[in-house]
């Protein structure tokens, strides 16, 4: 059911803000919830010189 709330909303959204999964950390810094993998999500974030300070 919140799939399809949530997919309901983006529906009826005009304007829609995307923001790639791998840009999600958590509030505590740590990387979680990649398909691609951490270490890969890791890459990413370095890549684009995002300023995080990770954690383990």
């Amino acid at each position: 059911m919140a799939n399809q709330a949530i997919g309901s909303t983006i529906g009826y959204n005009p304007i829609s803000i995307i923001i790639p999964c791998h840009r999600v950390i958590r509030k505590d810094g740590s990387l979680r919830g990649y398909a691609g993998g951490l270490e890969r999500k890791k890459w990413l974030l370095q890549n684009e010189n995002v300023n995080i300070k990770f954690s383990h």
